[in-house]
């Protein structure tokens, strides 16, 4: 390891970053240094637009993988070489474009679910419906986790490193006590083929592409596709925002909001103010045929 990738490592780690950050910035790192064949340390802004270009024209990345790559360079030079640059200047963030995520009707899930062939995934998959969990911290879950007697489920350093607590629907305890029952996991919830391992999100991945393609809907499907189902169906039936931000863990009430942009049931149901005029709008009538007999 080079002495730059340690002292990077180190920066990173003395500020608590997630390991999954650690990782992903190392390896944006070491892909820019790859590309001019030469250390970071001997390259400057010149290189840094050319590697931008690269990244949008070359390799049409989209600009949600081009700002992975933007956030690990301003780490570097920010806080491991120090450079008193104008970082909004010398590595510009691309514009993110606002897309609002396809959402699964709640029969549409039911029907997904029951086409996942396997035990294990349909539960795990199921779980991530049930209590609005990221496919990470589905996975991670221990048995421990499951509190049946204050019906939670404890979500332990979930993403920013948070704890929380979701609901445990008394349905999903029930599938919960029948995995169990079967499996006998332990510490996992959901154990993956390496002993004291939990499952990996890949595998979950390939079993949900799997029933994709089985129960023939046409929206994509994903593992996070039944976070958002959650979350939207909640608040659909009347859930606050607020709650809903808790349940899903959200640094941001602006996060949780958007979800009030997909939520038809809402917007359907505002009443147009066109329906509020006292009278219907006039329109000309058209003139009488004439008469010709």
């Amino acid at each position: 390891m080079s002495s730059l990738r340690q002292r990077m490592t180190e920066d990173m780690q003395v500020r608590n970053l997630s390991p999954h950050t650690q990782a992903s910035y190392k390896q944006q790192v070491s892909l820019f240094a790859r590309h001019f064949s030469r250390s970071p340390e001997a390259l400057g802004p010149e290189e840094i637009r050319s590697y931008q270009v690269y990244l949008t024209n070359e390799r049409k990345l989209a600009p949600s993988s081009i700002l992975i790559a933007v956030a690990a360079l301003r780490f570097l030079y920010k806080v491991t070489l120090h450079k008193d640059w104008t970082f909004e200047e010398i590595i510009p963030a691309p514009k993110k474009p606002k897309t609002l995520p396809i959402v699964l009707s709640r029969e549409e899930v039911l029907k997904f679910l029951g086409c996942v062939s396997s035990l294990k995934h349909r539960t795990i998959l199921t779980t991530c419906y049930a209590a609005g969990l990221r496919i990470s911290e589905a996975t991670r879950l221990k048995l421990t986790d499951i509190d049946s007697q204050r019906m939670v489920v404890r979500v332990e350093q979930g993403k920013g490193q948070k704890d929380r607590y979701v609901m445990l629907s008394p349905k999903l305890l029930e599938i919960l006590r029948a995995w169990w029952r079967v499996e006998k996991p332990k510490p996992w919830l959901f154990p993956g083929e390496v002993v004291g391992a939990p499952i990996t999100k890949d595998a979950v991945e390939q079993a949900c592409q799997k029933a994709h393609r089985c129960c023939r809907i046409p929206k994509p499907i994903t593992p996070h596709s039944l976070r958002h189902a959650f979350a939207v169906h909640l608040l659909e039936s009347g859930t606050d925002v607020r709650t809903i931000q808790l349940l899903l863990g959200h640094r941001s009430l602006a996060t949780t909001a958007q979800y009030l942009r997909i939520a038809t049931s809402k917007v359907c149901s505002t009443t147009s103010p066109f329906d509020l005029l006292p009278c219907p709008v006039p329109t000309e009538a058209k003139p009488p045929a004439p008469q010709y007999f």
